[in-house]
């Protein structure tokens, strides 16, 4: 691998015109070296086409490094193997029923979708267990069968597989938290050992054009102001990741304001300019994948800052500015993250912009952990975020306080002159619904997804309800200020199937491709399960290499 740093800044997006000068030749250039870069690198190399990835970072990743990489992929093959049916039509049901509920419609031929969304979903069907087979045979992702992970709408009629679609890494650990990194570390020596060039500190600016308007390669941007030109005789396939830490384009495009994600410090939209510079249409760019953040590392950008995949806590709840509980705390963190940006159309404001995780010394104790996100951390872990208080007086106080250095941020968000009273009374009603184990305003730990969730618990036997427990009534107490953010965006240029970027007039931009989230996800508002951004990935990545190998060599001139 040839690394080059600091990471250049961004230039105009223009193309540049293919005369001239070239640094290099390959069939495929890939752009960005996280799960869709390597795998479609990987697919390509194994065709026999010679292969460049160009990474902006100064290694190998993006945000794969920071998931746990769980991939989902409909009728695998260890499904199959147990016996476990997953039929094609009943799957692509359950994908449509949550993507848009509002066009769904079981009777249609397209199930009531758009039929590019449609066809996308045919095509997560029809090849993520292909390209897993054949990455686990080519020793570049081995995996481990997760039977006993549920969708995370398992209880809904239109999935009839609610187990078994979800894999992830064979050497990650047992919670599954390290699955990207060891996914990196195989791809990416998979990747070595095919001969595929890796490059590392290149932000490619813009692609180049030929005179009869095919992209036949990109310019990028190295280290000391190094520009480095690359021809492509296939294809340029982008894999570059959504737009989270773009500013300007998440606040025009996004619906809801969002103080930042988890996603790589990369990632930042770069396809988006490149691509409308030749005409691509954009699709679903007010959609994201989304979870609950820690206020605090979200405003400050912090590179580490990982999603609340899993709210641990059973003596825990989240209250507003007011002190009132307002939501199941264990919903999947991409359905719980919409709480954060319900609007009052009568105070004109986002009530629960901020809300506040609060628990006692039990949950301290037995419930921290420094994986998947979680604000309870054990001691040694960084918990600068958590607030402390020894009674709930205290600790009313220390969190008006920690508000107050943030309210430039949150528009002045203060808490309510009553909130200590509405607390002490919403841990007094949550605590009844802990003893008898049936949480009556949010049904806390009735799907099968919440319990997944959960967290580690003390060990002896708590209360009816795992997700449950008594808050106490002796301090000492902790709080957080949480918001919504995003795993990653799902808007972009709108891809047929196959990767092949589409113009206006849904005509494919001769020699452009894109897999992942830098380009538009056909899931729209769902989520379907752990691994739901990952599994399709793969399928897309060895679709795109499958067809871009078709692709004739093509002229710089």
């Amino acid at each position: 691998m040839t690394e080059l740093s600091p990471i250049p800044q961004r230039e105009s997006a223009r193309p540049a015109a293919a005369r001239g000068p070239y640094d290099g030749a390959f069939d495929i250039v890939c752009v960005g070296a996280g799960a869709g870069g390597l795998a479609t690198a990987l697919f390509s190399r194994w065709r026999g086409n010679s292969v460049l990835i160009l990474e902006k970072a100064p290694e190998v990743g993006g945000t794969t490094r920071k998931a746990a990489f769980w991939y989902w992929v409909p009728n695998n093959q260890a499904m199959r193997d147990k016996g476990m049916e997953d039929p094609r039509e009943d799957c692509l049901r359950y994908m449509a029923r949550l993507s848009r509920p509002e066009c769904y419609d079981p009777a249609d031929p397209h199930l009531g979708m758009p039929a590019w969304e449609y066809a996308m979903f045919e095509a997560i069907y029809d090849n993520a267990a292909t390209a897993t087979e054949l990455l686990k045979d080519k020793g570049a992702l081995d995996y481990r069968h997760c039977d006993f992970v549920p969708d995370y709408w398992a209880e809904l009629p239109e999935d009839k597989a609610p187990t078994g679609r979800v894999l992830v890494p064979v050497d990650a650990r047992d919670t599954m938290s390290d699955g990207g990194l060891r996914a990196v570390e195989s791809m990416s020596r998979a990747a070595v050992e095919a001969g595929v060039d890796i490059r590392t500190g290149h932000r490619v600016q813009r692609v180049i054009r030929n005179l009869a308007g095919d992209v036949v390669g990109v310019e990028a941007s190295a280290g000391n102001g190094t520009a480095r030109r690359f021809h492509a005789r296939k294809a340029v396939v982008f894999c570059t990741g959504g737009f989270t830490h773009n500013v300007e384009i998440r606040k025009n495009f996004l619906n809801v304001p969002i103080y930042g994600g988890c996603a790589a410090k990369t990632n930042e939209g770069d396809f988006i300019p490149i691509a409308g510079q030749l005409g691509a249409q954009l699709r679903n760019m007010n959609y994201a994948w989304m979870c609950p953040v820690v206020l605090e590392k979200a405003i400050a950008g912090d590179p580490t800052l990982i999603g609340t995949f899993s709210p641990s806590g059973d003596s825990m709840i989240y209250v507003s500015k007011q002190g009132h509980r307002v939501a199941n705390e264990k919903l999947a963190y991409n359905e719980m993250a919409q709480k954060f940006y319900e609007w009052s159309p009568t105070a004109g404001e986002y009530p629960n912009l901020v809300l506040i995780a609060v628990w006692d010394q039990r949950s301290q104790d037995h419930c921290a952990s420094d994986e998947y996100g979680r604000f309870i951390v054990p001691p040694g872990v960084d918990d600068a975020h958590v607030i402390k208080g020894e009674t709930l007086g205290a600790l009313t106080q220390a969190i008006g306080e920690r508000l107050a250095r943030y309210e430039a941020e949150t528009g002045g968000i203060r808490l309510s002159a009553d909130f200590e009273s509405n607390l002490t009374a919403a841990i007094a009603r949550f605590n009844g619904f802990a003893e008898t184990g049936k949480d009556l305003d949010y049904r806390r730990g009735e799907r099968q997804v919440e319990q997944l969730f959960n967290g580690p618990v003390a060990e002896e036997p708590s209360a009816p309800n795992a997700t449950m427990y008594p808050i106490s009534a002796d301090g000492p107490y902790y709080a957080a200020l949480l918001s919504g953010g995003t795993l990653d965006t799902k808007g972009g240029p709108k891809a047929a199937p196959t990767g092949k970027i589409l113009d206006d007039t849904n005509t494919p931009i001769t020699g452009l491709y894109g897999v992942g989230n830098c380009v538009a996800s056909a899931s729209a508002r769902a989520y379907w399960a752990g691994g739901a951004t990952l599994g399709p990935i793969l399928a897309f990545a060895y679709l795109a290499a499958n067809e871009a190998d078709r692709e004739p060599p093509k002229l710089t001139n």
